[in-house]
């Protein structure tokens, strides 16, 4: 049986879910911070795009970006010897792109929930924004941040529109647990694609019970 998926899979969405869950957390902290609610429900918006759009219409914008004749894309590779298109760092991209949205509304949602009364006493005290963040809506937070990360994780190593667009399906290369369910199927292998849905499903399986998990933790913590 080819592991080469899921070995791909499991770097893809780790190295997805790194970026992801740092770039989640400040975006969240800043849109939660704002103090316009308009410009707050436009970023807002923008940012969770990628939760509401086909996938092969996240790739195609993509595509747009990184291809080699277009700006980035030709910068890129001229400049910096550097191919996003058909190359493993497409799939992370890809992976990033798609579950960022999932990361960034659930941490908003955490933050939002952290009693605002304990907020305001920190700043009565005199204590800084970045101290107030790190030491009072993050630890009170945390369950709900976790859970946003893992179902980030588990959304980047679902993927399948976006990164058969920008990334292709290279076997060895850029061909993940999906793309390899997908052409499996295709050529009748339906033992081998069985193996990779069982991958998901177990996967999956633990992602839910994680998540269950976390959300009765932070439902107890704010009780």
């Amino acid at each position: 049986m080819e592991l080469s998926p899921v070995l791909i899979s499991m770097k893809t969405a780790s190295a997805a879910i790194t970026l992801t869950f740092v770039s989640g957390i400040f975006a969240a902290r800043w849109i939660a911070g704002m103090k316009s609610e308009k410009m707050k429900m436009i970023l807002d918006g923008l940012l969770t795009l990628p939760l509401v759009l086909p996938p092969t219409v996240i790739g195609f914008l993509l595509l747009i970006i990184f291809g080699v004749n277009r700006p980035i894309g030709r910068l890129l590779l001229e400049f910096l010897g550097v191919k996003i298109v058909f190359s493993w760092t497409a799939t992370v991209i890809a992976a990033v792109v798609i579950s960022f949205p999932l990361m960034y509304r659930t941490a908003r949602g955490a933050f939002e929930q952290v009693d605002q009364d304990l907020i305001s006493a920190a700043r009565t005290l005199g204590v800084s924004e970045r101290r107030i963040f790190w030491r009072i809506m993050m630890p009170i937070s945390l369950p709900g941040v976790a859970g946003g990360g893992i179902l980030a994780f588990a959304r980047g190593l679902g993927e399948f529109g976006a990164t058969a667009m920008i990334a292709g399906n290279i076997q060895n290369s850029t061909r993940t647990i999906p793309l390899a369910i997908y052409s499996e199927v295709a050529a009748g292998n339906m033992e081998s694609a069985a193996f990779y849905v069982i991958v998901v499903l177990s996967i999956s399986f633990v992602v839910v019970v994680l998540t269950n998990y976390l959300s009765m933790k932070e439902r107890k913590y704010l009780k």
